[in-house]
């Protein structure tokens, strides 16, 4: 589905209901001087003022209501200014002072609005700080693009740290929503970037991770031990060597990109229950090395990618979607998969989506 014309329409509409105001005036001025003086076109004034209140400026609103009076007013001018004529012009009046009532009401919650805004933005900068563009020697790019509007920060995560055995990354998905996951991602990304920095071994990483769960599960809610889960998928790039090391949670496999447009899921050789539940067994982490040659790229994604499905409930298959495809650098991938994204499901995703590119240079 072309996403274009979708958009043109919701342009389109939102220029028409801005125009609707001017437009009811029109029309009310129109209708009492082509009807007989039985009629009135009171309602028309009525409407356009407290249609203004919402989507205008307080001073829009005020000459909203100004002009719908004066209208209601002139139209009575061609017959006898009687009690009824009165009446009509109060009620317009009434109305317009009500519609100033209402802006002042509508802009101050969205003066709060925009400060909650502004409190997530600083949230998720706080908790998922955008990684540099080159760490390491790779160049990197990530995009969070939450599901529903307005939203900045939920249960997808990721996290890039340059260590001396290489440079580590952690991409992963937090069952669950709210604050309660955001809580999740803070405890996930501080531990990962501490054991990062410490442990020798990907597969130790992996184990402090779920010891920190494990640790804030009990601090929480006991029930939540059973409940709360994390996805995730950890990898190593080690510095000077043409491969990368990954540990698989149950998590969406990475897809690697040759320079020749060939594309090639990395899947987990056995699979392995998410972080977070251990108490449903245990068994040592095995680190996979897959080869990661120059030019290459890694595409590390939550399931909101391959879960984003079409009208006939098709779902995204990025392996397929990019074969064939050569990009420039990390940025350019991420942008062209979310622009493929937005035309498969038509404009809008069910679940949110964490997506991390590196190239080896």
């Amino acid at each position: 589905m072309d996403v274009e014309p979708v958009e043109r329409a919701v342009s389109y509409q939102r220029t028409l209901v801005r125009a609707l105001p001017a437009l009811l005036i029109v029309a009310g001025v129109c209708y009492d001087l082509l009807t007989p003086q039985d009629f009135t076109a009171a309602p028309f004034f009525t409407a356009a003022v407290l249609i203004a209140a919402p989507l205008f400026s307080l001073g829009a609103t005020v000459w909203a209501g100004i002009a719908a009076t004066a209208g209601m007013a002139l139209v009575h001018l061609r017959f006898a200014f009687d009690a009824g004529a009165v009446t009509e012009v109060l009620t317009v009046v009434t109305a317009a002072v009500l519609a100033v009532g209402i802006n002042r009401f509508v802009g101050r919650g969205n003066a709060r609005l925009a400060t909650a805004r502004e409190i997530a933005e600083a949230a998720q900068r706080a908790v998922l700080p955008e990684p540099a563009a080159r760490i390491g020697g790779l160049e990197i790019a990530a995009r969070y693009e939450a599901a529903q509007e307005g939203a900045f920060i939920g249960g997808d995560l990721y996290a890039v740290q340059d260590t001396p055995h290489g440079v580590r990354l952690l991409v992963g998905d937090v069952r669950g929503k709210g604050m309660g996951a955001v809580a999740v991602v803070a405890v996930l990304i501080g531990a990962f970037r501490e054991a990062a920095e410490q442990e020798a071994s990907l597969e130790a990483v992996a184990q402090r991770l779920e010891r920190a769960l494990a640790r804030e599960g009990v601090r929480r809610d006991i029930i939540a031990v059973f409940e709360d889960f994390t996805t995730a998928v950890l990898a190593e790039i080690p510095h000077g060597t043409p491969v990368v090391r990954l540990v698989n949670r149950g998590h969406p496999g990475p897809l690697l990109l040759y320079g020749d447009g060939e594309v090639r899921t990395l899947a987990a050789p056995e699979p392995a229950l998410p972080l977070g539940t251990g108490e449903l067994g245990a068994w040592p982490d095995r680190a996979q090395e897959e080869e990661f040659p120059g030019g290459a790229m890694l595409l590390f994604h939550t399931d909101g990618l391959s879960e984003a499905r079409d009208r006939r409930d098709v779902f995204y298959d990025p392996a397929r979607r990019l074969s064939g495809r050569v990009f420039p650098g990390p940025d350019a991938l991420l942008a062209a998969v979310l622009d493929d994204v937005l035309r498969h499901t038509g404009g809008g995703a069910a679940d949110d989506m964490a997506l991390l590119a590196v190239r080896r240079p």
